[in-house]
């Protein structure tokens, strides 16, 4: 019988577990539960290890009660597949499998795993008969079928709905279910709720599940554990009984005092929330948009202009949209609220306008690029066919190591498309699996690659670590994400790296005016997202060096 392997993105191969180490690791677990009940402490699983839950994992395993002593123990729960199952050998040794910035984190897990020992991992589904509290991270996505048209797409609410049904079928009945992941409004009461209550009627369960929503705002970088640990939280549930325990439990595992819980009537409001949070923040990106272009086409430094206007306290939220906005929440999220109001709700008009409309534009905005460097070339004399382009930045925001939705990835796909040759640049990535594993990543058939033409080359790509290696002979520069370390970047240095001229695209107003006005010096090519005053940069020089030519 041939042995099937979970690979992580280091490569080392983990066997998937045969049927007796099914066996051997439920009666371990029963054993290790029990121990830990004589101890007082509350059994806590997380569905789902990926990047929400194993840091959730951490910080409630992580919390002691007022005498300072462990009060919850923590097992983290992940399906074992070719795909994921790597996670839970990693984890049990004490190494999260989630790679951050965030310097809290790394040892947060060792110290959870290996010192106090209230965190394991398994991959067994009878270890939610145990629990007393199920947190739930599980990922539900919204499938485009179509690059710019949300109107075009789904919510992804399979892999959600089977993991309910199988909690219902595990459970105790007092075991609270906490739903973190981001849903489609509507999903706990309409969803959740009947798939299983069917599994606990079946079971003979007269009482309900106790069902409760409380959505995350993790976000990566350096304060990822601080995400979780100290910000605020909305909750809800599914009836008083839900509502108290999701209130007393975050009250224990988060720090509620100086970050107040907003505590909501019912789950679909919970949901709403998240989703439009994450709409609302969107939209300003992509109204932005418009105003990018007509900064461009008529001398406008629109970076300029918005700093300016965050001068007023009433609008110092606005933010320069560089070339698209990524993660894995803003892209989306608004598009399960656009389905929910047709597939679960039952409506058949049309009420969403602004949110698929500015999830549309952000989705697109980096294709933008592409022509900004094909013009920049052009004036250069340059094609674009087999022109050697660098990108600096694959993550999709500055100083993390996260490519989720980036809006780099479109313009390697759109600039592979035009026929350029691609390398990236990127000091807080190893791999990008988009591109690496793009047959198969996030999963099979749904690469962004099925949207343009000539990607299978983009197998090959890899990051570059070395700056000064990959700048050489570029044909093109393009500063795509604000990493630190690209922000003092000296032109003169950049220009001897590189060893020629070349063009310059500033996707996220990197480059300040003397730095802009030097590479013209140098004789280079400077475009910008939203730069258009780049034009009278450069008519100075010409200006400047067509009267130094005139004088003896």
């Amino acid at each position: 019988m041939s042995i099937e392997y979970s690979v992580s993105p280091d490569g080392e191969k983990f066997p998937l577990p045969t049927p007796e180490q099914y066996r051997r690791e439920v009666r371990r677990l029963k054993t290790v539960a029990a121990k830990q009940k004589k101890l007082g402490r509350e059994i806590v699983v997380v569905m789902g290890v990926g990047f929400v839950g194993v840091a959730m994992a951490a910080v409630i395993a992580d919390t002691v009660d007022e005498n300072g002593r462990p009060g919850k123990f923590v097992i983290g729960m992940q399906r074992p597949s070719t795909r994921s199952y790597w996670k839970i050998p990693t984890l049990n040794r004490g190494v999260s499998p989630v790679t951050s910035e965030d310097k809290e984190l790394a040892p947060m897990i060792k110290r959870c795993v290996i010192d106090k020992k209230t965190l394991i991992a398994t991959y067994v589904y009878e270890v939610l008969s145990l629990a007393d509290v199920v947190v739930v991270d599980i990922q539900c996505d919204y499938i485009k079928e179509s690059l710019g048209d949300i109107s075009n797409g789904r919510a992804d609410m399979t892999p959600l709905e089977e993991s309910l049904a199988i909690m219902a079928e595990h459970i105790s009945p007092d075991a609270l279910v906490l739903i973190e992941t981001t849903v489609a409004p509507g999903t706990t009461e309409q969803i959740a709720y009947p798939i299983m209550k069917k599994v606990f009627r079946r079971r003979g369960i007269k009482t309900d599940p106790l069902l409760a929503h409380s959505f995350e705002r993790v976000m990566p970088g350096k304060d990822y554990v601080a995400s979780i640990s100290d910000f605020w939280r909305v909750c809800s549930g599914i009836n008083r009984e839900a509502r108290d325990r999701v209130v007393k439990f975050l009250n224990e595992v988060i720090n509620t005092k100086d970050y107040p819980l907003t505590v909501l009537d019912r789950p679909i409001e919970s949901e709403t929330a998240k989703i439009v949070e994450n709409s609302f923040r969107a939209t300003i990106l992509a109204f932005l948009d418009e105003w990018s272009l007509f900064a461009e086409r008529n001398g406008v430094d629109l970076i300029k202009v918005i700093n300016a206007i965050k001068v007023r306290p009433t609008h110092s939220n606005i933010i320069f949209p560089g070339p698209g906005i990524g993660g894995y929440c803003l892209p989306k999220d608004g598009g399960l609220g656009v389905w929910a109001y047709r597939h679960i709700h039952g409506f058949e008009d049309d009420i969403f306008k602004i949110t698929p409309l500015a999830i549309n534009i952000n989705d697109t905005r980096a294709l933008h690029v592409g022509q900004l460097t094909r013009d920049a070339l052009r004036n250069m004399s340059r094609p674009i066919a087999a022109a050697d382009i660098l990108v600096l930045g694959a993550s999709y925001r500055e100083d993390v190591g996260d490519t989720r939705y980036s809006g780099s990835e479109l313009i390697v796909r759109r600039l592979t498309e035009m026929g350029a040759e691609i390398r990236v640049h990127d000091p807080y990535l190893t791999h990008w699996w988009e591109f690496e594993k793009q047959d198969t990543y996030p999963k099979k058939g749904y690469s962004l690659s099925r949207f343009f033409r000539n990607q299978d080359k983009l197998s090959g790509l890899r990051i570059e670590k070395n700056l000064k290696k990959a700048l050489k002979g570029a044909d093109a520069i393009i500063f795509s994400v604000r990493h630190r370390h690209y922000l003092d970047l000296d032109p003169d240095e950049v220009f001897e790296m590189v060893g020629n001229t070349f063009a310059v695209i500033d996707c996220f107003g990197i480059l300040d005016d003397r730095k802009i006005r030097r590479y013209f010096e140098l004789g280079c090519e400077v475009k910008g997202l939203g730069r258009g005053h780049v034009r009278w940069i450069k008519d100075e020089v010409r200006r400047q060096k067509m009267k130094a030519g005139h004088n003896p």
